[in-house]
């Protein structure tokens, strides 16, 4: 990937930055020359991996384990990446998973608090601790990631997620408001099918993918690098009149 100098020396938080689109977010940051945090739950051995890589290119990096449904565990994180970079300029907010495809008739409150923990109030507690320290800067930015399933509803058994999902978008919209006279945009991005994750390993069949696929206008599945590049431009300082705004990438299966 070119570097992108407006990214060069911004110290960069990535949460669930070791697998997935996460990792790819996280690679495409450090080539850019950034300094990552890199927060993980269970992804040690890849999220010591980037940190070697970015430490290897002279840049900072740190990994840090958590459970971000945890308050306490998400104020950690934000102090931790605030000692080892002195400040914090960008936060990616990319944690959160289907867990499960449950349908309505099968969903105990127990399961559905889990989703919506994980998705959207780990979300809340990242950006709350790190709101402050974003202001300090005349620039910050915010991504957080949303999916496809937030504006269409998702697939059958994953009405949890797609419900969390969408309430990123307007926990987006919202956060734009609030933060931007201090300085911080806030955007989302909201993926369709991006294969080779955990995520479709785990809960998409082939078959599922494959008729997906077929339905997509440019003909093929996205990957975690297509996810990456427009984390990247939303986070980045040249387009700084964008904000409360979601870039969909689905391969055109669906227009907002």
């Amino acid at each position: 990937m070119k570097d992108n100098s407006k990214l060069t020396g911004k110290n960069v938080l990535i949460t669930a930055g070791a697998q997935g689109i996460g990792e790819s977010i996280t690679k495409h940051f450090i080539d850019s020359g950034a300094n990552v945090a890199i927060h993980y739950f269970s992804s040690a051995d890849i999220a010591n991996q980037l940190t070697e890589y970015a430490i290897g290119k002279k840049q900072k990096a740190i990994a840090v384990s958590g459970d971000l449904t945890k308050e306490a565990d998400a104020k950690a994180l934000v102090e931790k990446t605030l000692e080892a970079f002195g400040g914090l300029d960008i936060l990616i907010n990319n944690a959160g998973s289907l867990v499960a495809r449950k349908m309505l008739d099968d969903m105990e409150a127990e399961f559905w608090h889990k989703v919506m923990d994980i998705n959207l109030t780990s979300m809340m507690f990242v950006t709350r601790a790190a709101a402050p320290y974003l202001a300090k800067n005349d620039n910050s930015s915010i991504v957080n990631l949303a999916s496809l399933a937030g504006r269409k509803g998702g697939h059958p058994g994953s009405l949890a997620y797609s419900t969390s999902k969408g309430a990123i978008l307007t926990f987006t919209r919202a956060l734009s408001a609030e933060l931007g006279p201090q300085g911080t945009r806030v955007n989302a991005v909201a993926p369709g099918l991006i294969l080779g994750t955990s995520f479709h390993n785990t809960h998409t069949t082939k078959e599922s993918a494959a008729a997906t696929t077929a339905g997509i206008p440019i003909q093929r599945a996205g990957n975690a690098d297509d996810v990456a590049r427009a984390v990247l431009y939303l986070a980045s300082e040249y387009d700084g009149f964008i904000t409360g705004a979601t870039l969909d990438i689905n391969g055109g299966v669906y227009n907002m």
